[in-house]
């Protein structure tokens, strides 16, 4: 029953040769360019920000980093439970987006960009969460519509995530500041020359 469901979700989403050669192009560039928002915005808000809250903006980046730790690992192990040959190893559908031919659920796109966008739903603002959780939304849109990812796959990425983000806040409560410090000082300790020139933040 779920396994006709999830195919013909696929077949309701995946792109076929007469599509749009923009759309195409467009879906390729969510697919694979995207998901560098997360290693983009984790150093922003580590390195930037305005002095009274790159505390808490540290503090989020480390909890992020935590729940994406915790979300690959559950993916990974999920993996090993539930082995699922992507699409186009089952020759279903149509596929435009070279892809090893490994396993498909859940996936690893879906898993690290709905961790990153649910942890600042939990730990930032609600509009940030959303905001994040629509390119979230549209990652997974792509990778299906390219043909390389079936739905449930992406379904299994967001529980994934979630799983990822309440292991974090659960590690957090028990040893954040002890964390928070030993990685504060690491950095004061690799970053000197920088932040003694005002190039980034202490």
């Amino acid at each position: 029953m779920l396994e006709n469901l999830n195919i013909s979700l696929f077949h309701l989403i995946n792109a076929t040769p007469a599509s749009a050669e923009w759309m195409i192009h467009l879906a390729t560039f969510i697919a694979q360019d995207l998901i560098l928002i997360v290693p983009l915005m984790a150093v922003t808000l580590w390195l930037w920000g305005p002095r009274g809250q790159v505390s808490a903006q540290r503090e989020l980046v480390i909890k992020m980093g935590v729940a994406l730790g915790a979300s690959l690992l559950l993916s990974w192990v999920a993996g090993l439970v539930y082995p699922h040959n992507r699409p186009f190893v089952d020759g279903v559908g149509h596929t435009f987006l070279h892809h090893v031919a490994d396993n498909s659920f859940p996936s690893d796109h879906g898993t690290v960009i709905f961790a990153f966008a649910l942890a600042f739903l939990f730990w930032h603002r609600l509009w940030s969460g959303v905001l994040l959780l629509a390119v979230g939304c549209a990652i997974a849109w792509s990778r299906v519509y390219l043909g390389v990812h079936w739905p449930l796959d992406m379904v299994g990425g967001f529980l994934s995530g979630f799983i990822g983000c309440l292991t974090a806040q659960i590690i957090w409560m028990k040893w954040g500041q002890s964390l928070y410090s030993r990685l504060q000082s690491l950095y004061r300790f690799c970053f000197s020359m920088p932040i003694r020139k005002g190039w980034v933040r202490d």
